[in-house]
């Protein structure tokens, strides 16, 4: 079982396939691990998995692959009935009287239409029908395919076992009403899944609870922070050292910290890109909690978690972007940090300041259109502390730039600054201190965007680049009128051209000039803001 832990989920199953009792290995895994190995292979190439696995592993799979908050998909149901009928007659029974007969009936109930021919013994059908042995009920099916087949199938497997209590079976189907057997066949899901280690929500909150990490502090063995790209990995060490049993109670303890984690965030613990974004959450503020905790000795690693529950380390991770979040909440509190709900920042620190700022704090990528991540590193924490810096810096040019009639200066763009942004306001600014050598802040004339490229842009190597000299003039010219932020204004300056370069440089350079119409990145007079 270890060595298949260590397989690619391909190969997991081969080798499930290949053991000389496979049946047996497959029953002596955990529902949840065996449906992942199913997940990430596929439920159609994963057939024979399905039918060695025992009637409660296929409850389970079922229980994890057909729900959605409170509300079941009874098609996916069927699937994987499907999926579990194999050569052994028996055994596909078993695995289907396993189910909640409530969860079945409602398959039943949206699939299908029953008609009772004892009352209208000449009902008009649309679909593909079967008729109940004593004559009693006609079935109606409502879907088509493989789909409409399978549920026929499952019908005459009703009807051999059993016909009398099929009939019993359809008449409850009958008059049931859906909404109260899904909401049975949830409240039993859910106590399944808390008996397979998935808790309940109130307790699964706990793990994010804040424990403060100043008290908690290991003395620092190392001297400094990793290095950029440098990675250390302390959940591996952790599990170095640690005799058999350990390691089997600390895998629980794993498994048991990630399914809080789903629970908390509310996503399906069948749900497999959930798990492993989740996962990988975890993982890494365990990461962030064990750096702290060991003071950056990697070989400390078993001893703390000797001391300490998995939650408490992954509590103390969490807990210093906890510490960052605040830091960047009060930074939000002082005055002229922000322009009703828009950061005065550029917009790779606004992204960074927006991920801070969710629920759960995030460290925000430099790519665009790339989702935050966890924070994996005390490095990553002491980078946004460095970032807060600069956004005071910023936040200073912006004040100076709006005036004390802000809402005033922003209207000469004709949109809100949230749609604006901030960077697309000081490249206006810059490109007319540039070209004018005077400070305005408004959009800048149509008839001008030409005029500024050709002075800051130039051809090296069949590439556009900026000039030596581009937004020299605009750094001198609005330095002259700030009292604060000088030191950050270079930097804010060089970045808002750079960004003018990547959005028309190429055209620049294949054409000759820039259309107006086709500049995204700044404000021209007449022209929409994208």
């Amino acid at each position: 079982m270890r060595r298949l832990t260590e397989l690619a989920p391909k190969k997991k199953l081969d080798a499930m396939l290949e053991e000389v009792d496979g049946r047996a290995l497959v029953r002596s895994i955990s529902a949840e691990e065996v449906y992942s190995t199913i997940i990430d292979v596929g439920l159609a190439d994963s057939t024979e998995i399905v039918q060695l696995s025992t009637p409660e592993q296929f409850r389970a799979y079922v229980d994890l692959a057909s729900w959605q908050k409170d509300r079941v998909d009874v098609l996916e149901v069927l699937h994987w009935l499907r999926a579990a009928r194999g050569d052994d007659e028996s055994q596909y029974l078993e695995k289907l009287r396993r189910l909640d007969v409530e969860l079945v009936e409602l398959m039943f109930k949206r699939l299908t239409r029953i008609h009772d021919l004892q009352e209208n013994p000449d009902v008009d059908t649309e679909g593909l029908t079967l008729e109940t042995p004593e004559g009693k009920f006609l079935l109606e099916f409502t879907i088509d395919g493989v789909d409409e087949h399978a549920l026929r199938q499952l019908t005459r497997d009703l009807m051999a076992a059993n016909p009398f209590e099929l009939t019993r079976f359809l008449e409850a189907v009958r008059w049931e009403q859906a909404t109260e057997l899904e909401e049975a066949a949830f409240q039993f899901r859910q106590s399944r899944l808390q008996d397979l280690g998935f808790p309940p929500l109130e307790e699964a909150l706990r793990v994010f609870a804040w424990l403060d990490p100043d008290k908690l502090q290991a003395p620092a063995v190392k001297p400094g922070l990793t290095k950029p790209g440098e990675r250390i990995d302390y959940v591996a060490a952790m599990f170095k050292g640690l005799d058999a049993v350990e390691r089997t109670n600390l895998e629980g303890e794993v498994r048991y910290l990630v399914n809080c984690v789903l629970v908390a965030e509310g996503a399906e613990p069948g749900d497999p890109p959930a798990l492993r974004r989740l996962s990988e959450h975890a993982r890494d503020t365990l990461e962030l909690g064990l750096e702290h905790l060991t003071g950056g000795d990697a070989e400390r690693a078993v001893a703390v978690v000797r001391e300490k529950t998995l939650r408490e380390i992954f509590q103390i991770g969490f807990s210093l972007t906890l510490k960052l979040k605040r830091q960047v909440e009060r930074l939000a509190q002082e005055p002229g940090s922000r322009f009703a709900d828009t950061w005065l920042a550029l917009d790779e620190e606004t992204l960074a300041l927006q991920a801070l700022m969710r629920r759960r704090p995030l460290k925000a990528l430099k790519v665009p259109g790339a989702e935050p991540v966890s924070f994996r590193s005390k490095r990553e924490l002491a980078e946004v502390e460095g970032l807060l810096t600069r956004v005071r810096g910023q936040r200073a040019i912006f004040t100076a730039l709006l005036g004390p009639s802000p809402a005033e200066v922003i209207a000469r763009f004709g949109v809100k600054l949230a749609e604006l942004t901030p960077q697309r306001l000081l490249l206006a600014v810059a490109a007319h201190a540039e070209l004018d050598g005077r400070v305005e802040v408004g959009p800048l004339p149509e008839l001008r965007v030409q005029e500024l490229v050709t002075r800051l842009f130039d051809e090296q190597g069949r590439q556009p680049v900026l000039r030596a000299s581009a937004g020299k003039r605009a750094v001198e010219v609005l330095s002259s009128k700030l009292t604060e932020g000088v030191a950050e204004l270079e930097g804010m300056v060089a970045r808002v051209l750079q960004a003018l370069l990547a959005d028309v440089g190429r055209r620049w350079l294949d054409d000759g000039r820039v259309d107006p119409k086709k500049v995204v990145v700044l404000p021209i007079a007449g022209q929409p803001v994208i």
